[in-house]
């Protein structure tokens, strides 16, 4: 599960659009279980990149789908994936099932890759005594980010899409979110570095905000609030989903805390030109 699968499905001209300004979504989509309403939003949105955690590939719970390459297609936009788990429920022998994260944009997309954590939890792994149903969750691989680069409007974005561990506790994640960091000094021209998605953690705050502040600041300058609408025991109180930018990028940002198709809310940062 190291490959990266590249899909350049965007037909129209390179330069998708000509605004003043550029926009950055990141989003936990849920597997891709409502697509019809979250395609529905990406379309509102119109962002230049979009990082999405969650997405499936070949499960059956969302209908067989390819969810990133059905995505890009109808948003006519170019795609990189990259599978985080194998989904022991959702496929079969000879039709596994996976998940992961998914980067689109209408601007090229190269150098696809995956860092996979060192630092992992044990949780998810299959053991004899526990049945591959779906509501344990079983699963081969492990958390990762999914890297790519573009350039929009002449300006070098790398960005690392994250998933960081559920389980485990935040030193865990941490360390995981170290890991993206230390990946950050193989460009030694220092482009523009996007560090998005699940983080699982409030990193406006302790360890993760010292951890990032020497190089990054929060684009969307959350206020605290929740990214998550109200589920589960308990709930999440604080925000989770993230969009951090390097060169002291300005920036207005959002939670979409109106749109209801996912168990997470739609993240988004908007950057003048």
């Amino acid at each position: 599960m190291t490959e990266v699968t590249h899909g350049t499905l965007r037909v129209g001209p390179m330069v998708p659009w000509s605004r003043p300004f550029f926009r950055i979504v990141t989003w936990n989509i849920e597997r891709g279980l409502r697509f019809a309403n979250i395609l529905q939003f990406l379309r509102t949105i119109q962002a230049d990149l979009i990082l999405l955690q969650e997405v499936d590939l070949n499960a059956r719970r969302t209908q067989y789908r390819d969810v990133s390459r059905e995505l890009a297609r109808a948003l006519d936009m170019n795609f990189v994936f990259g599978k985080e788990f194998q989904e022991l429920s959702e496929g079969s022998k000879a039709s596994p099932a996976f998940h992961g994260q998914a980067t689109l944009s209408p601007w090229p997309l190269s150098n696809g890759r995956i860092i996979r954590f060192g630092d992992q939890s044990g949780f998810w792994k299959p053991r004899r005594y526990i049945p591959h149903l779906g509501v344990f969750q079983r699963r081969v691989g492990g958390r990762i980010a999914l890297v790519a680069e573009t350039s929009i409007y002449g300006q070098k974005l790398v960005s690392y899409n994250l998933h960081l561990e559920s389980k485990g506790d935040d030193a865990l994640r941490l360390r995981q979110l170290g890991e993206v960091l230390v990946d950050c000094r193989r460009y030694p021209n220092r482009p523009t570095f996007v560090i998005a998605g699940d983080f699982n953690l409030d990193a406006s705050t302790g360890d993760a905000a010292k951890a990032l502040r020497g190089g990054f600041h929060d684009a969307v300058r959350l206020s605290g609030g929740p990214t998550t609408p109200p589920h589960g025991l308990p709930p999440h109180a604080h925000a989770i989903d993230w969009i951090f930018v390097s060169h002291g990028l300005d920036s207005d940002g959002r939670v979409h805390n109106d749109v209801r198709a996912s168990d997470h809310y739609p993240v988004s940062a908007t950057f003048p030109r």
